[in-house]
């Protein structure tokens, strides 16, 4: 246990639900106009590693959801608020559109040093997804650490906070690894972590009230800014900051082709059948 409060943080992203066909634009970006949207699944492990890090933290402990993105992104801080968050902050702004690793990890972190300034003291925890679905890099989380100098547990799949130290067991190839690390520290959690809990009634109850109210209000639990806000230099974010190229982007037809099935006799008998005009095959089963 804990007993320093802990000002936590958790991004998270809404990613194209993977269930919908999601179009690719000329310029080899995803057609988020086309497809549908949901929070990214990884991201969900994180929300439920910082709120179970509030639990660890004194009783003045809270956490803020993060996230990036077009004005439709609010809908996913008002799911971190239902499951139980404390506050959200968006940073949305035209500008930020195509955007790679590097300029998000820039734009996010540029975010943070705002909520920073806002409280009056740098946060103690960051908690990312592994990755996300729409990119699968993993790299936005570790770029921020860099960028905020926070020590930095990867692939975390559980922790604990004493003594301003964070205890982690991560995942390493091969098997796991104990480590620890001085606060403030930034974590990505892996998805063999504790799956996110249902949302609360009172957390649904609370965020009806929320979009009920006036915007003033509004703005004390979901707060929207843009670059300006955050001092961030407009070169260094969306597609003129971003250094990935994207060559080429291609849709693919339906992956798939016949299928024959062999059944009823007896195993020397089904693996001739299998191997018969396939030489690779034959020339194992000779070996």
């Amino acid at each position: 246990m804990n007993n320093k409060d802990l000002d936590i943080y958790v991004l998270i992203k809404q990613v194209p639900d993977t269930r919908s066909k999601a179009g690719v634009n000329p310029d080899g970006t995803i057609d988020r106009a086309k497809a549908g949207k949901m929070l990214n699944p990884f991201d969900a492990y994180a929300l439920q590693a910082a709120l179970n890090a509030k639990k660890m933290g004194g009783p003045n402990s809270k956490v803020t959801a993060v996230t990036m993105g077009p004005p439709p992104a609010i809908d996913i801080l008002y799911q971190a608020l239902e499951h139980g968050a404390d506050n959200t902050l968006m940073l949305s702004d035209r500008r930020l559109a195509a955007s790679d690793t590097l300029a998000t990890s820039y734009a996010l972190c540029q975010t943070l040093e705002y909520a920073f300034k806002q409280n009056g003291r740098p946060g103690d925890l960051i908690f990312c997804g592994l990755q996300t679905t729409d990119g699968d890099t993993a790299q936005v989380g570790p770029e921020i650490s860099e960028r905020l100098d926070f020590t930095q547990i990867t692939y975390c799949e559980d922790f604990s906070i004493s003594d301003n130290e964070v205890h982690a067991k991560k995942i390493i190839e091969g098997g796991t690894q104990l480590v620890k690390a001085q606060l403030p520290s930034l974590i990505t959690i892996a998805n063999s972590y504790q799956k996110l809990k249902f949302k609360t009634l009172r957390g649904a109850q609370f965020v009806q009230d929320i979009k009920r109210s006036s915007k003033e209000e509004q703005a004390k639990f979901v707060e929207i800014i843009d670059l300006d806000a955050c001092h961030a230099e407009e070169l260094r974010c969306g597609l003129a900051g971003s250094p990935t190229i994207v060559s080429k982007t291609w849709k693919i037809g339906v992956v798939g082709g016949n299928c024959k099935m062999h059944q009823g006799k007896s195993v020397p008998d089904l693996v001739g059948e299998v191997v018969q005009g396939l030489p690779i095959l034959e020339e194992f089963v000779k070996i």
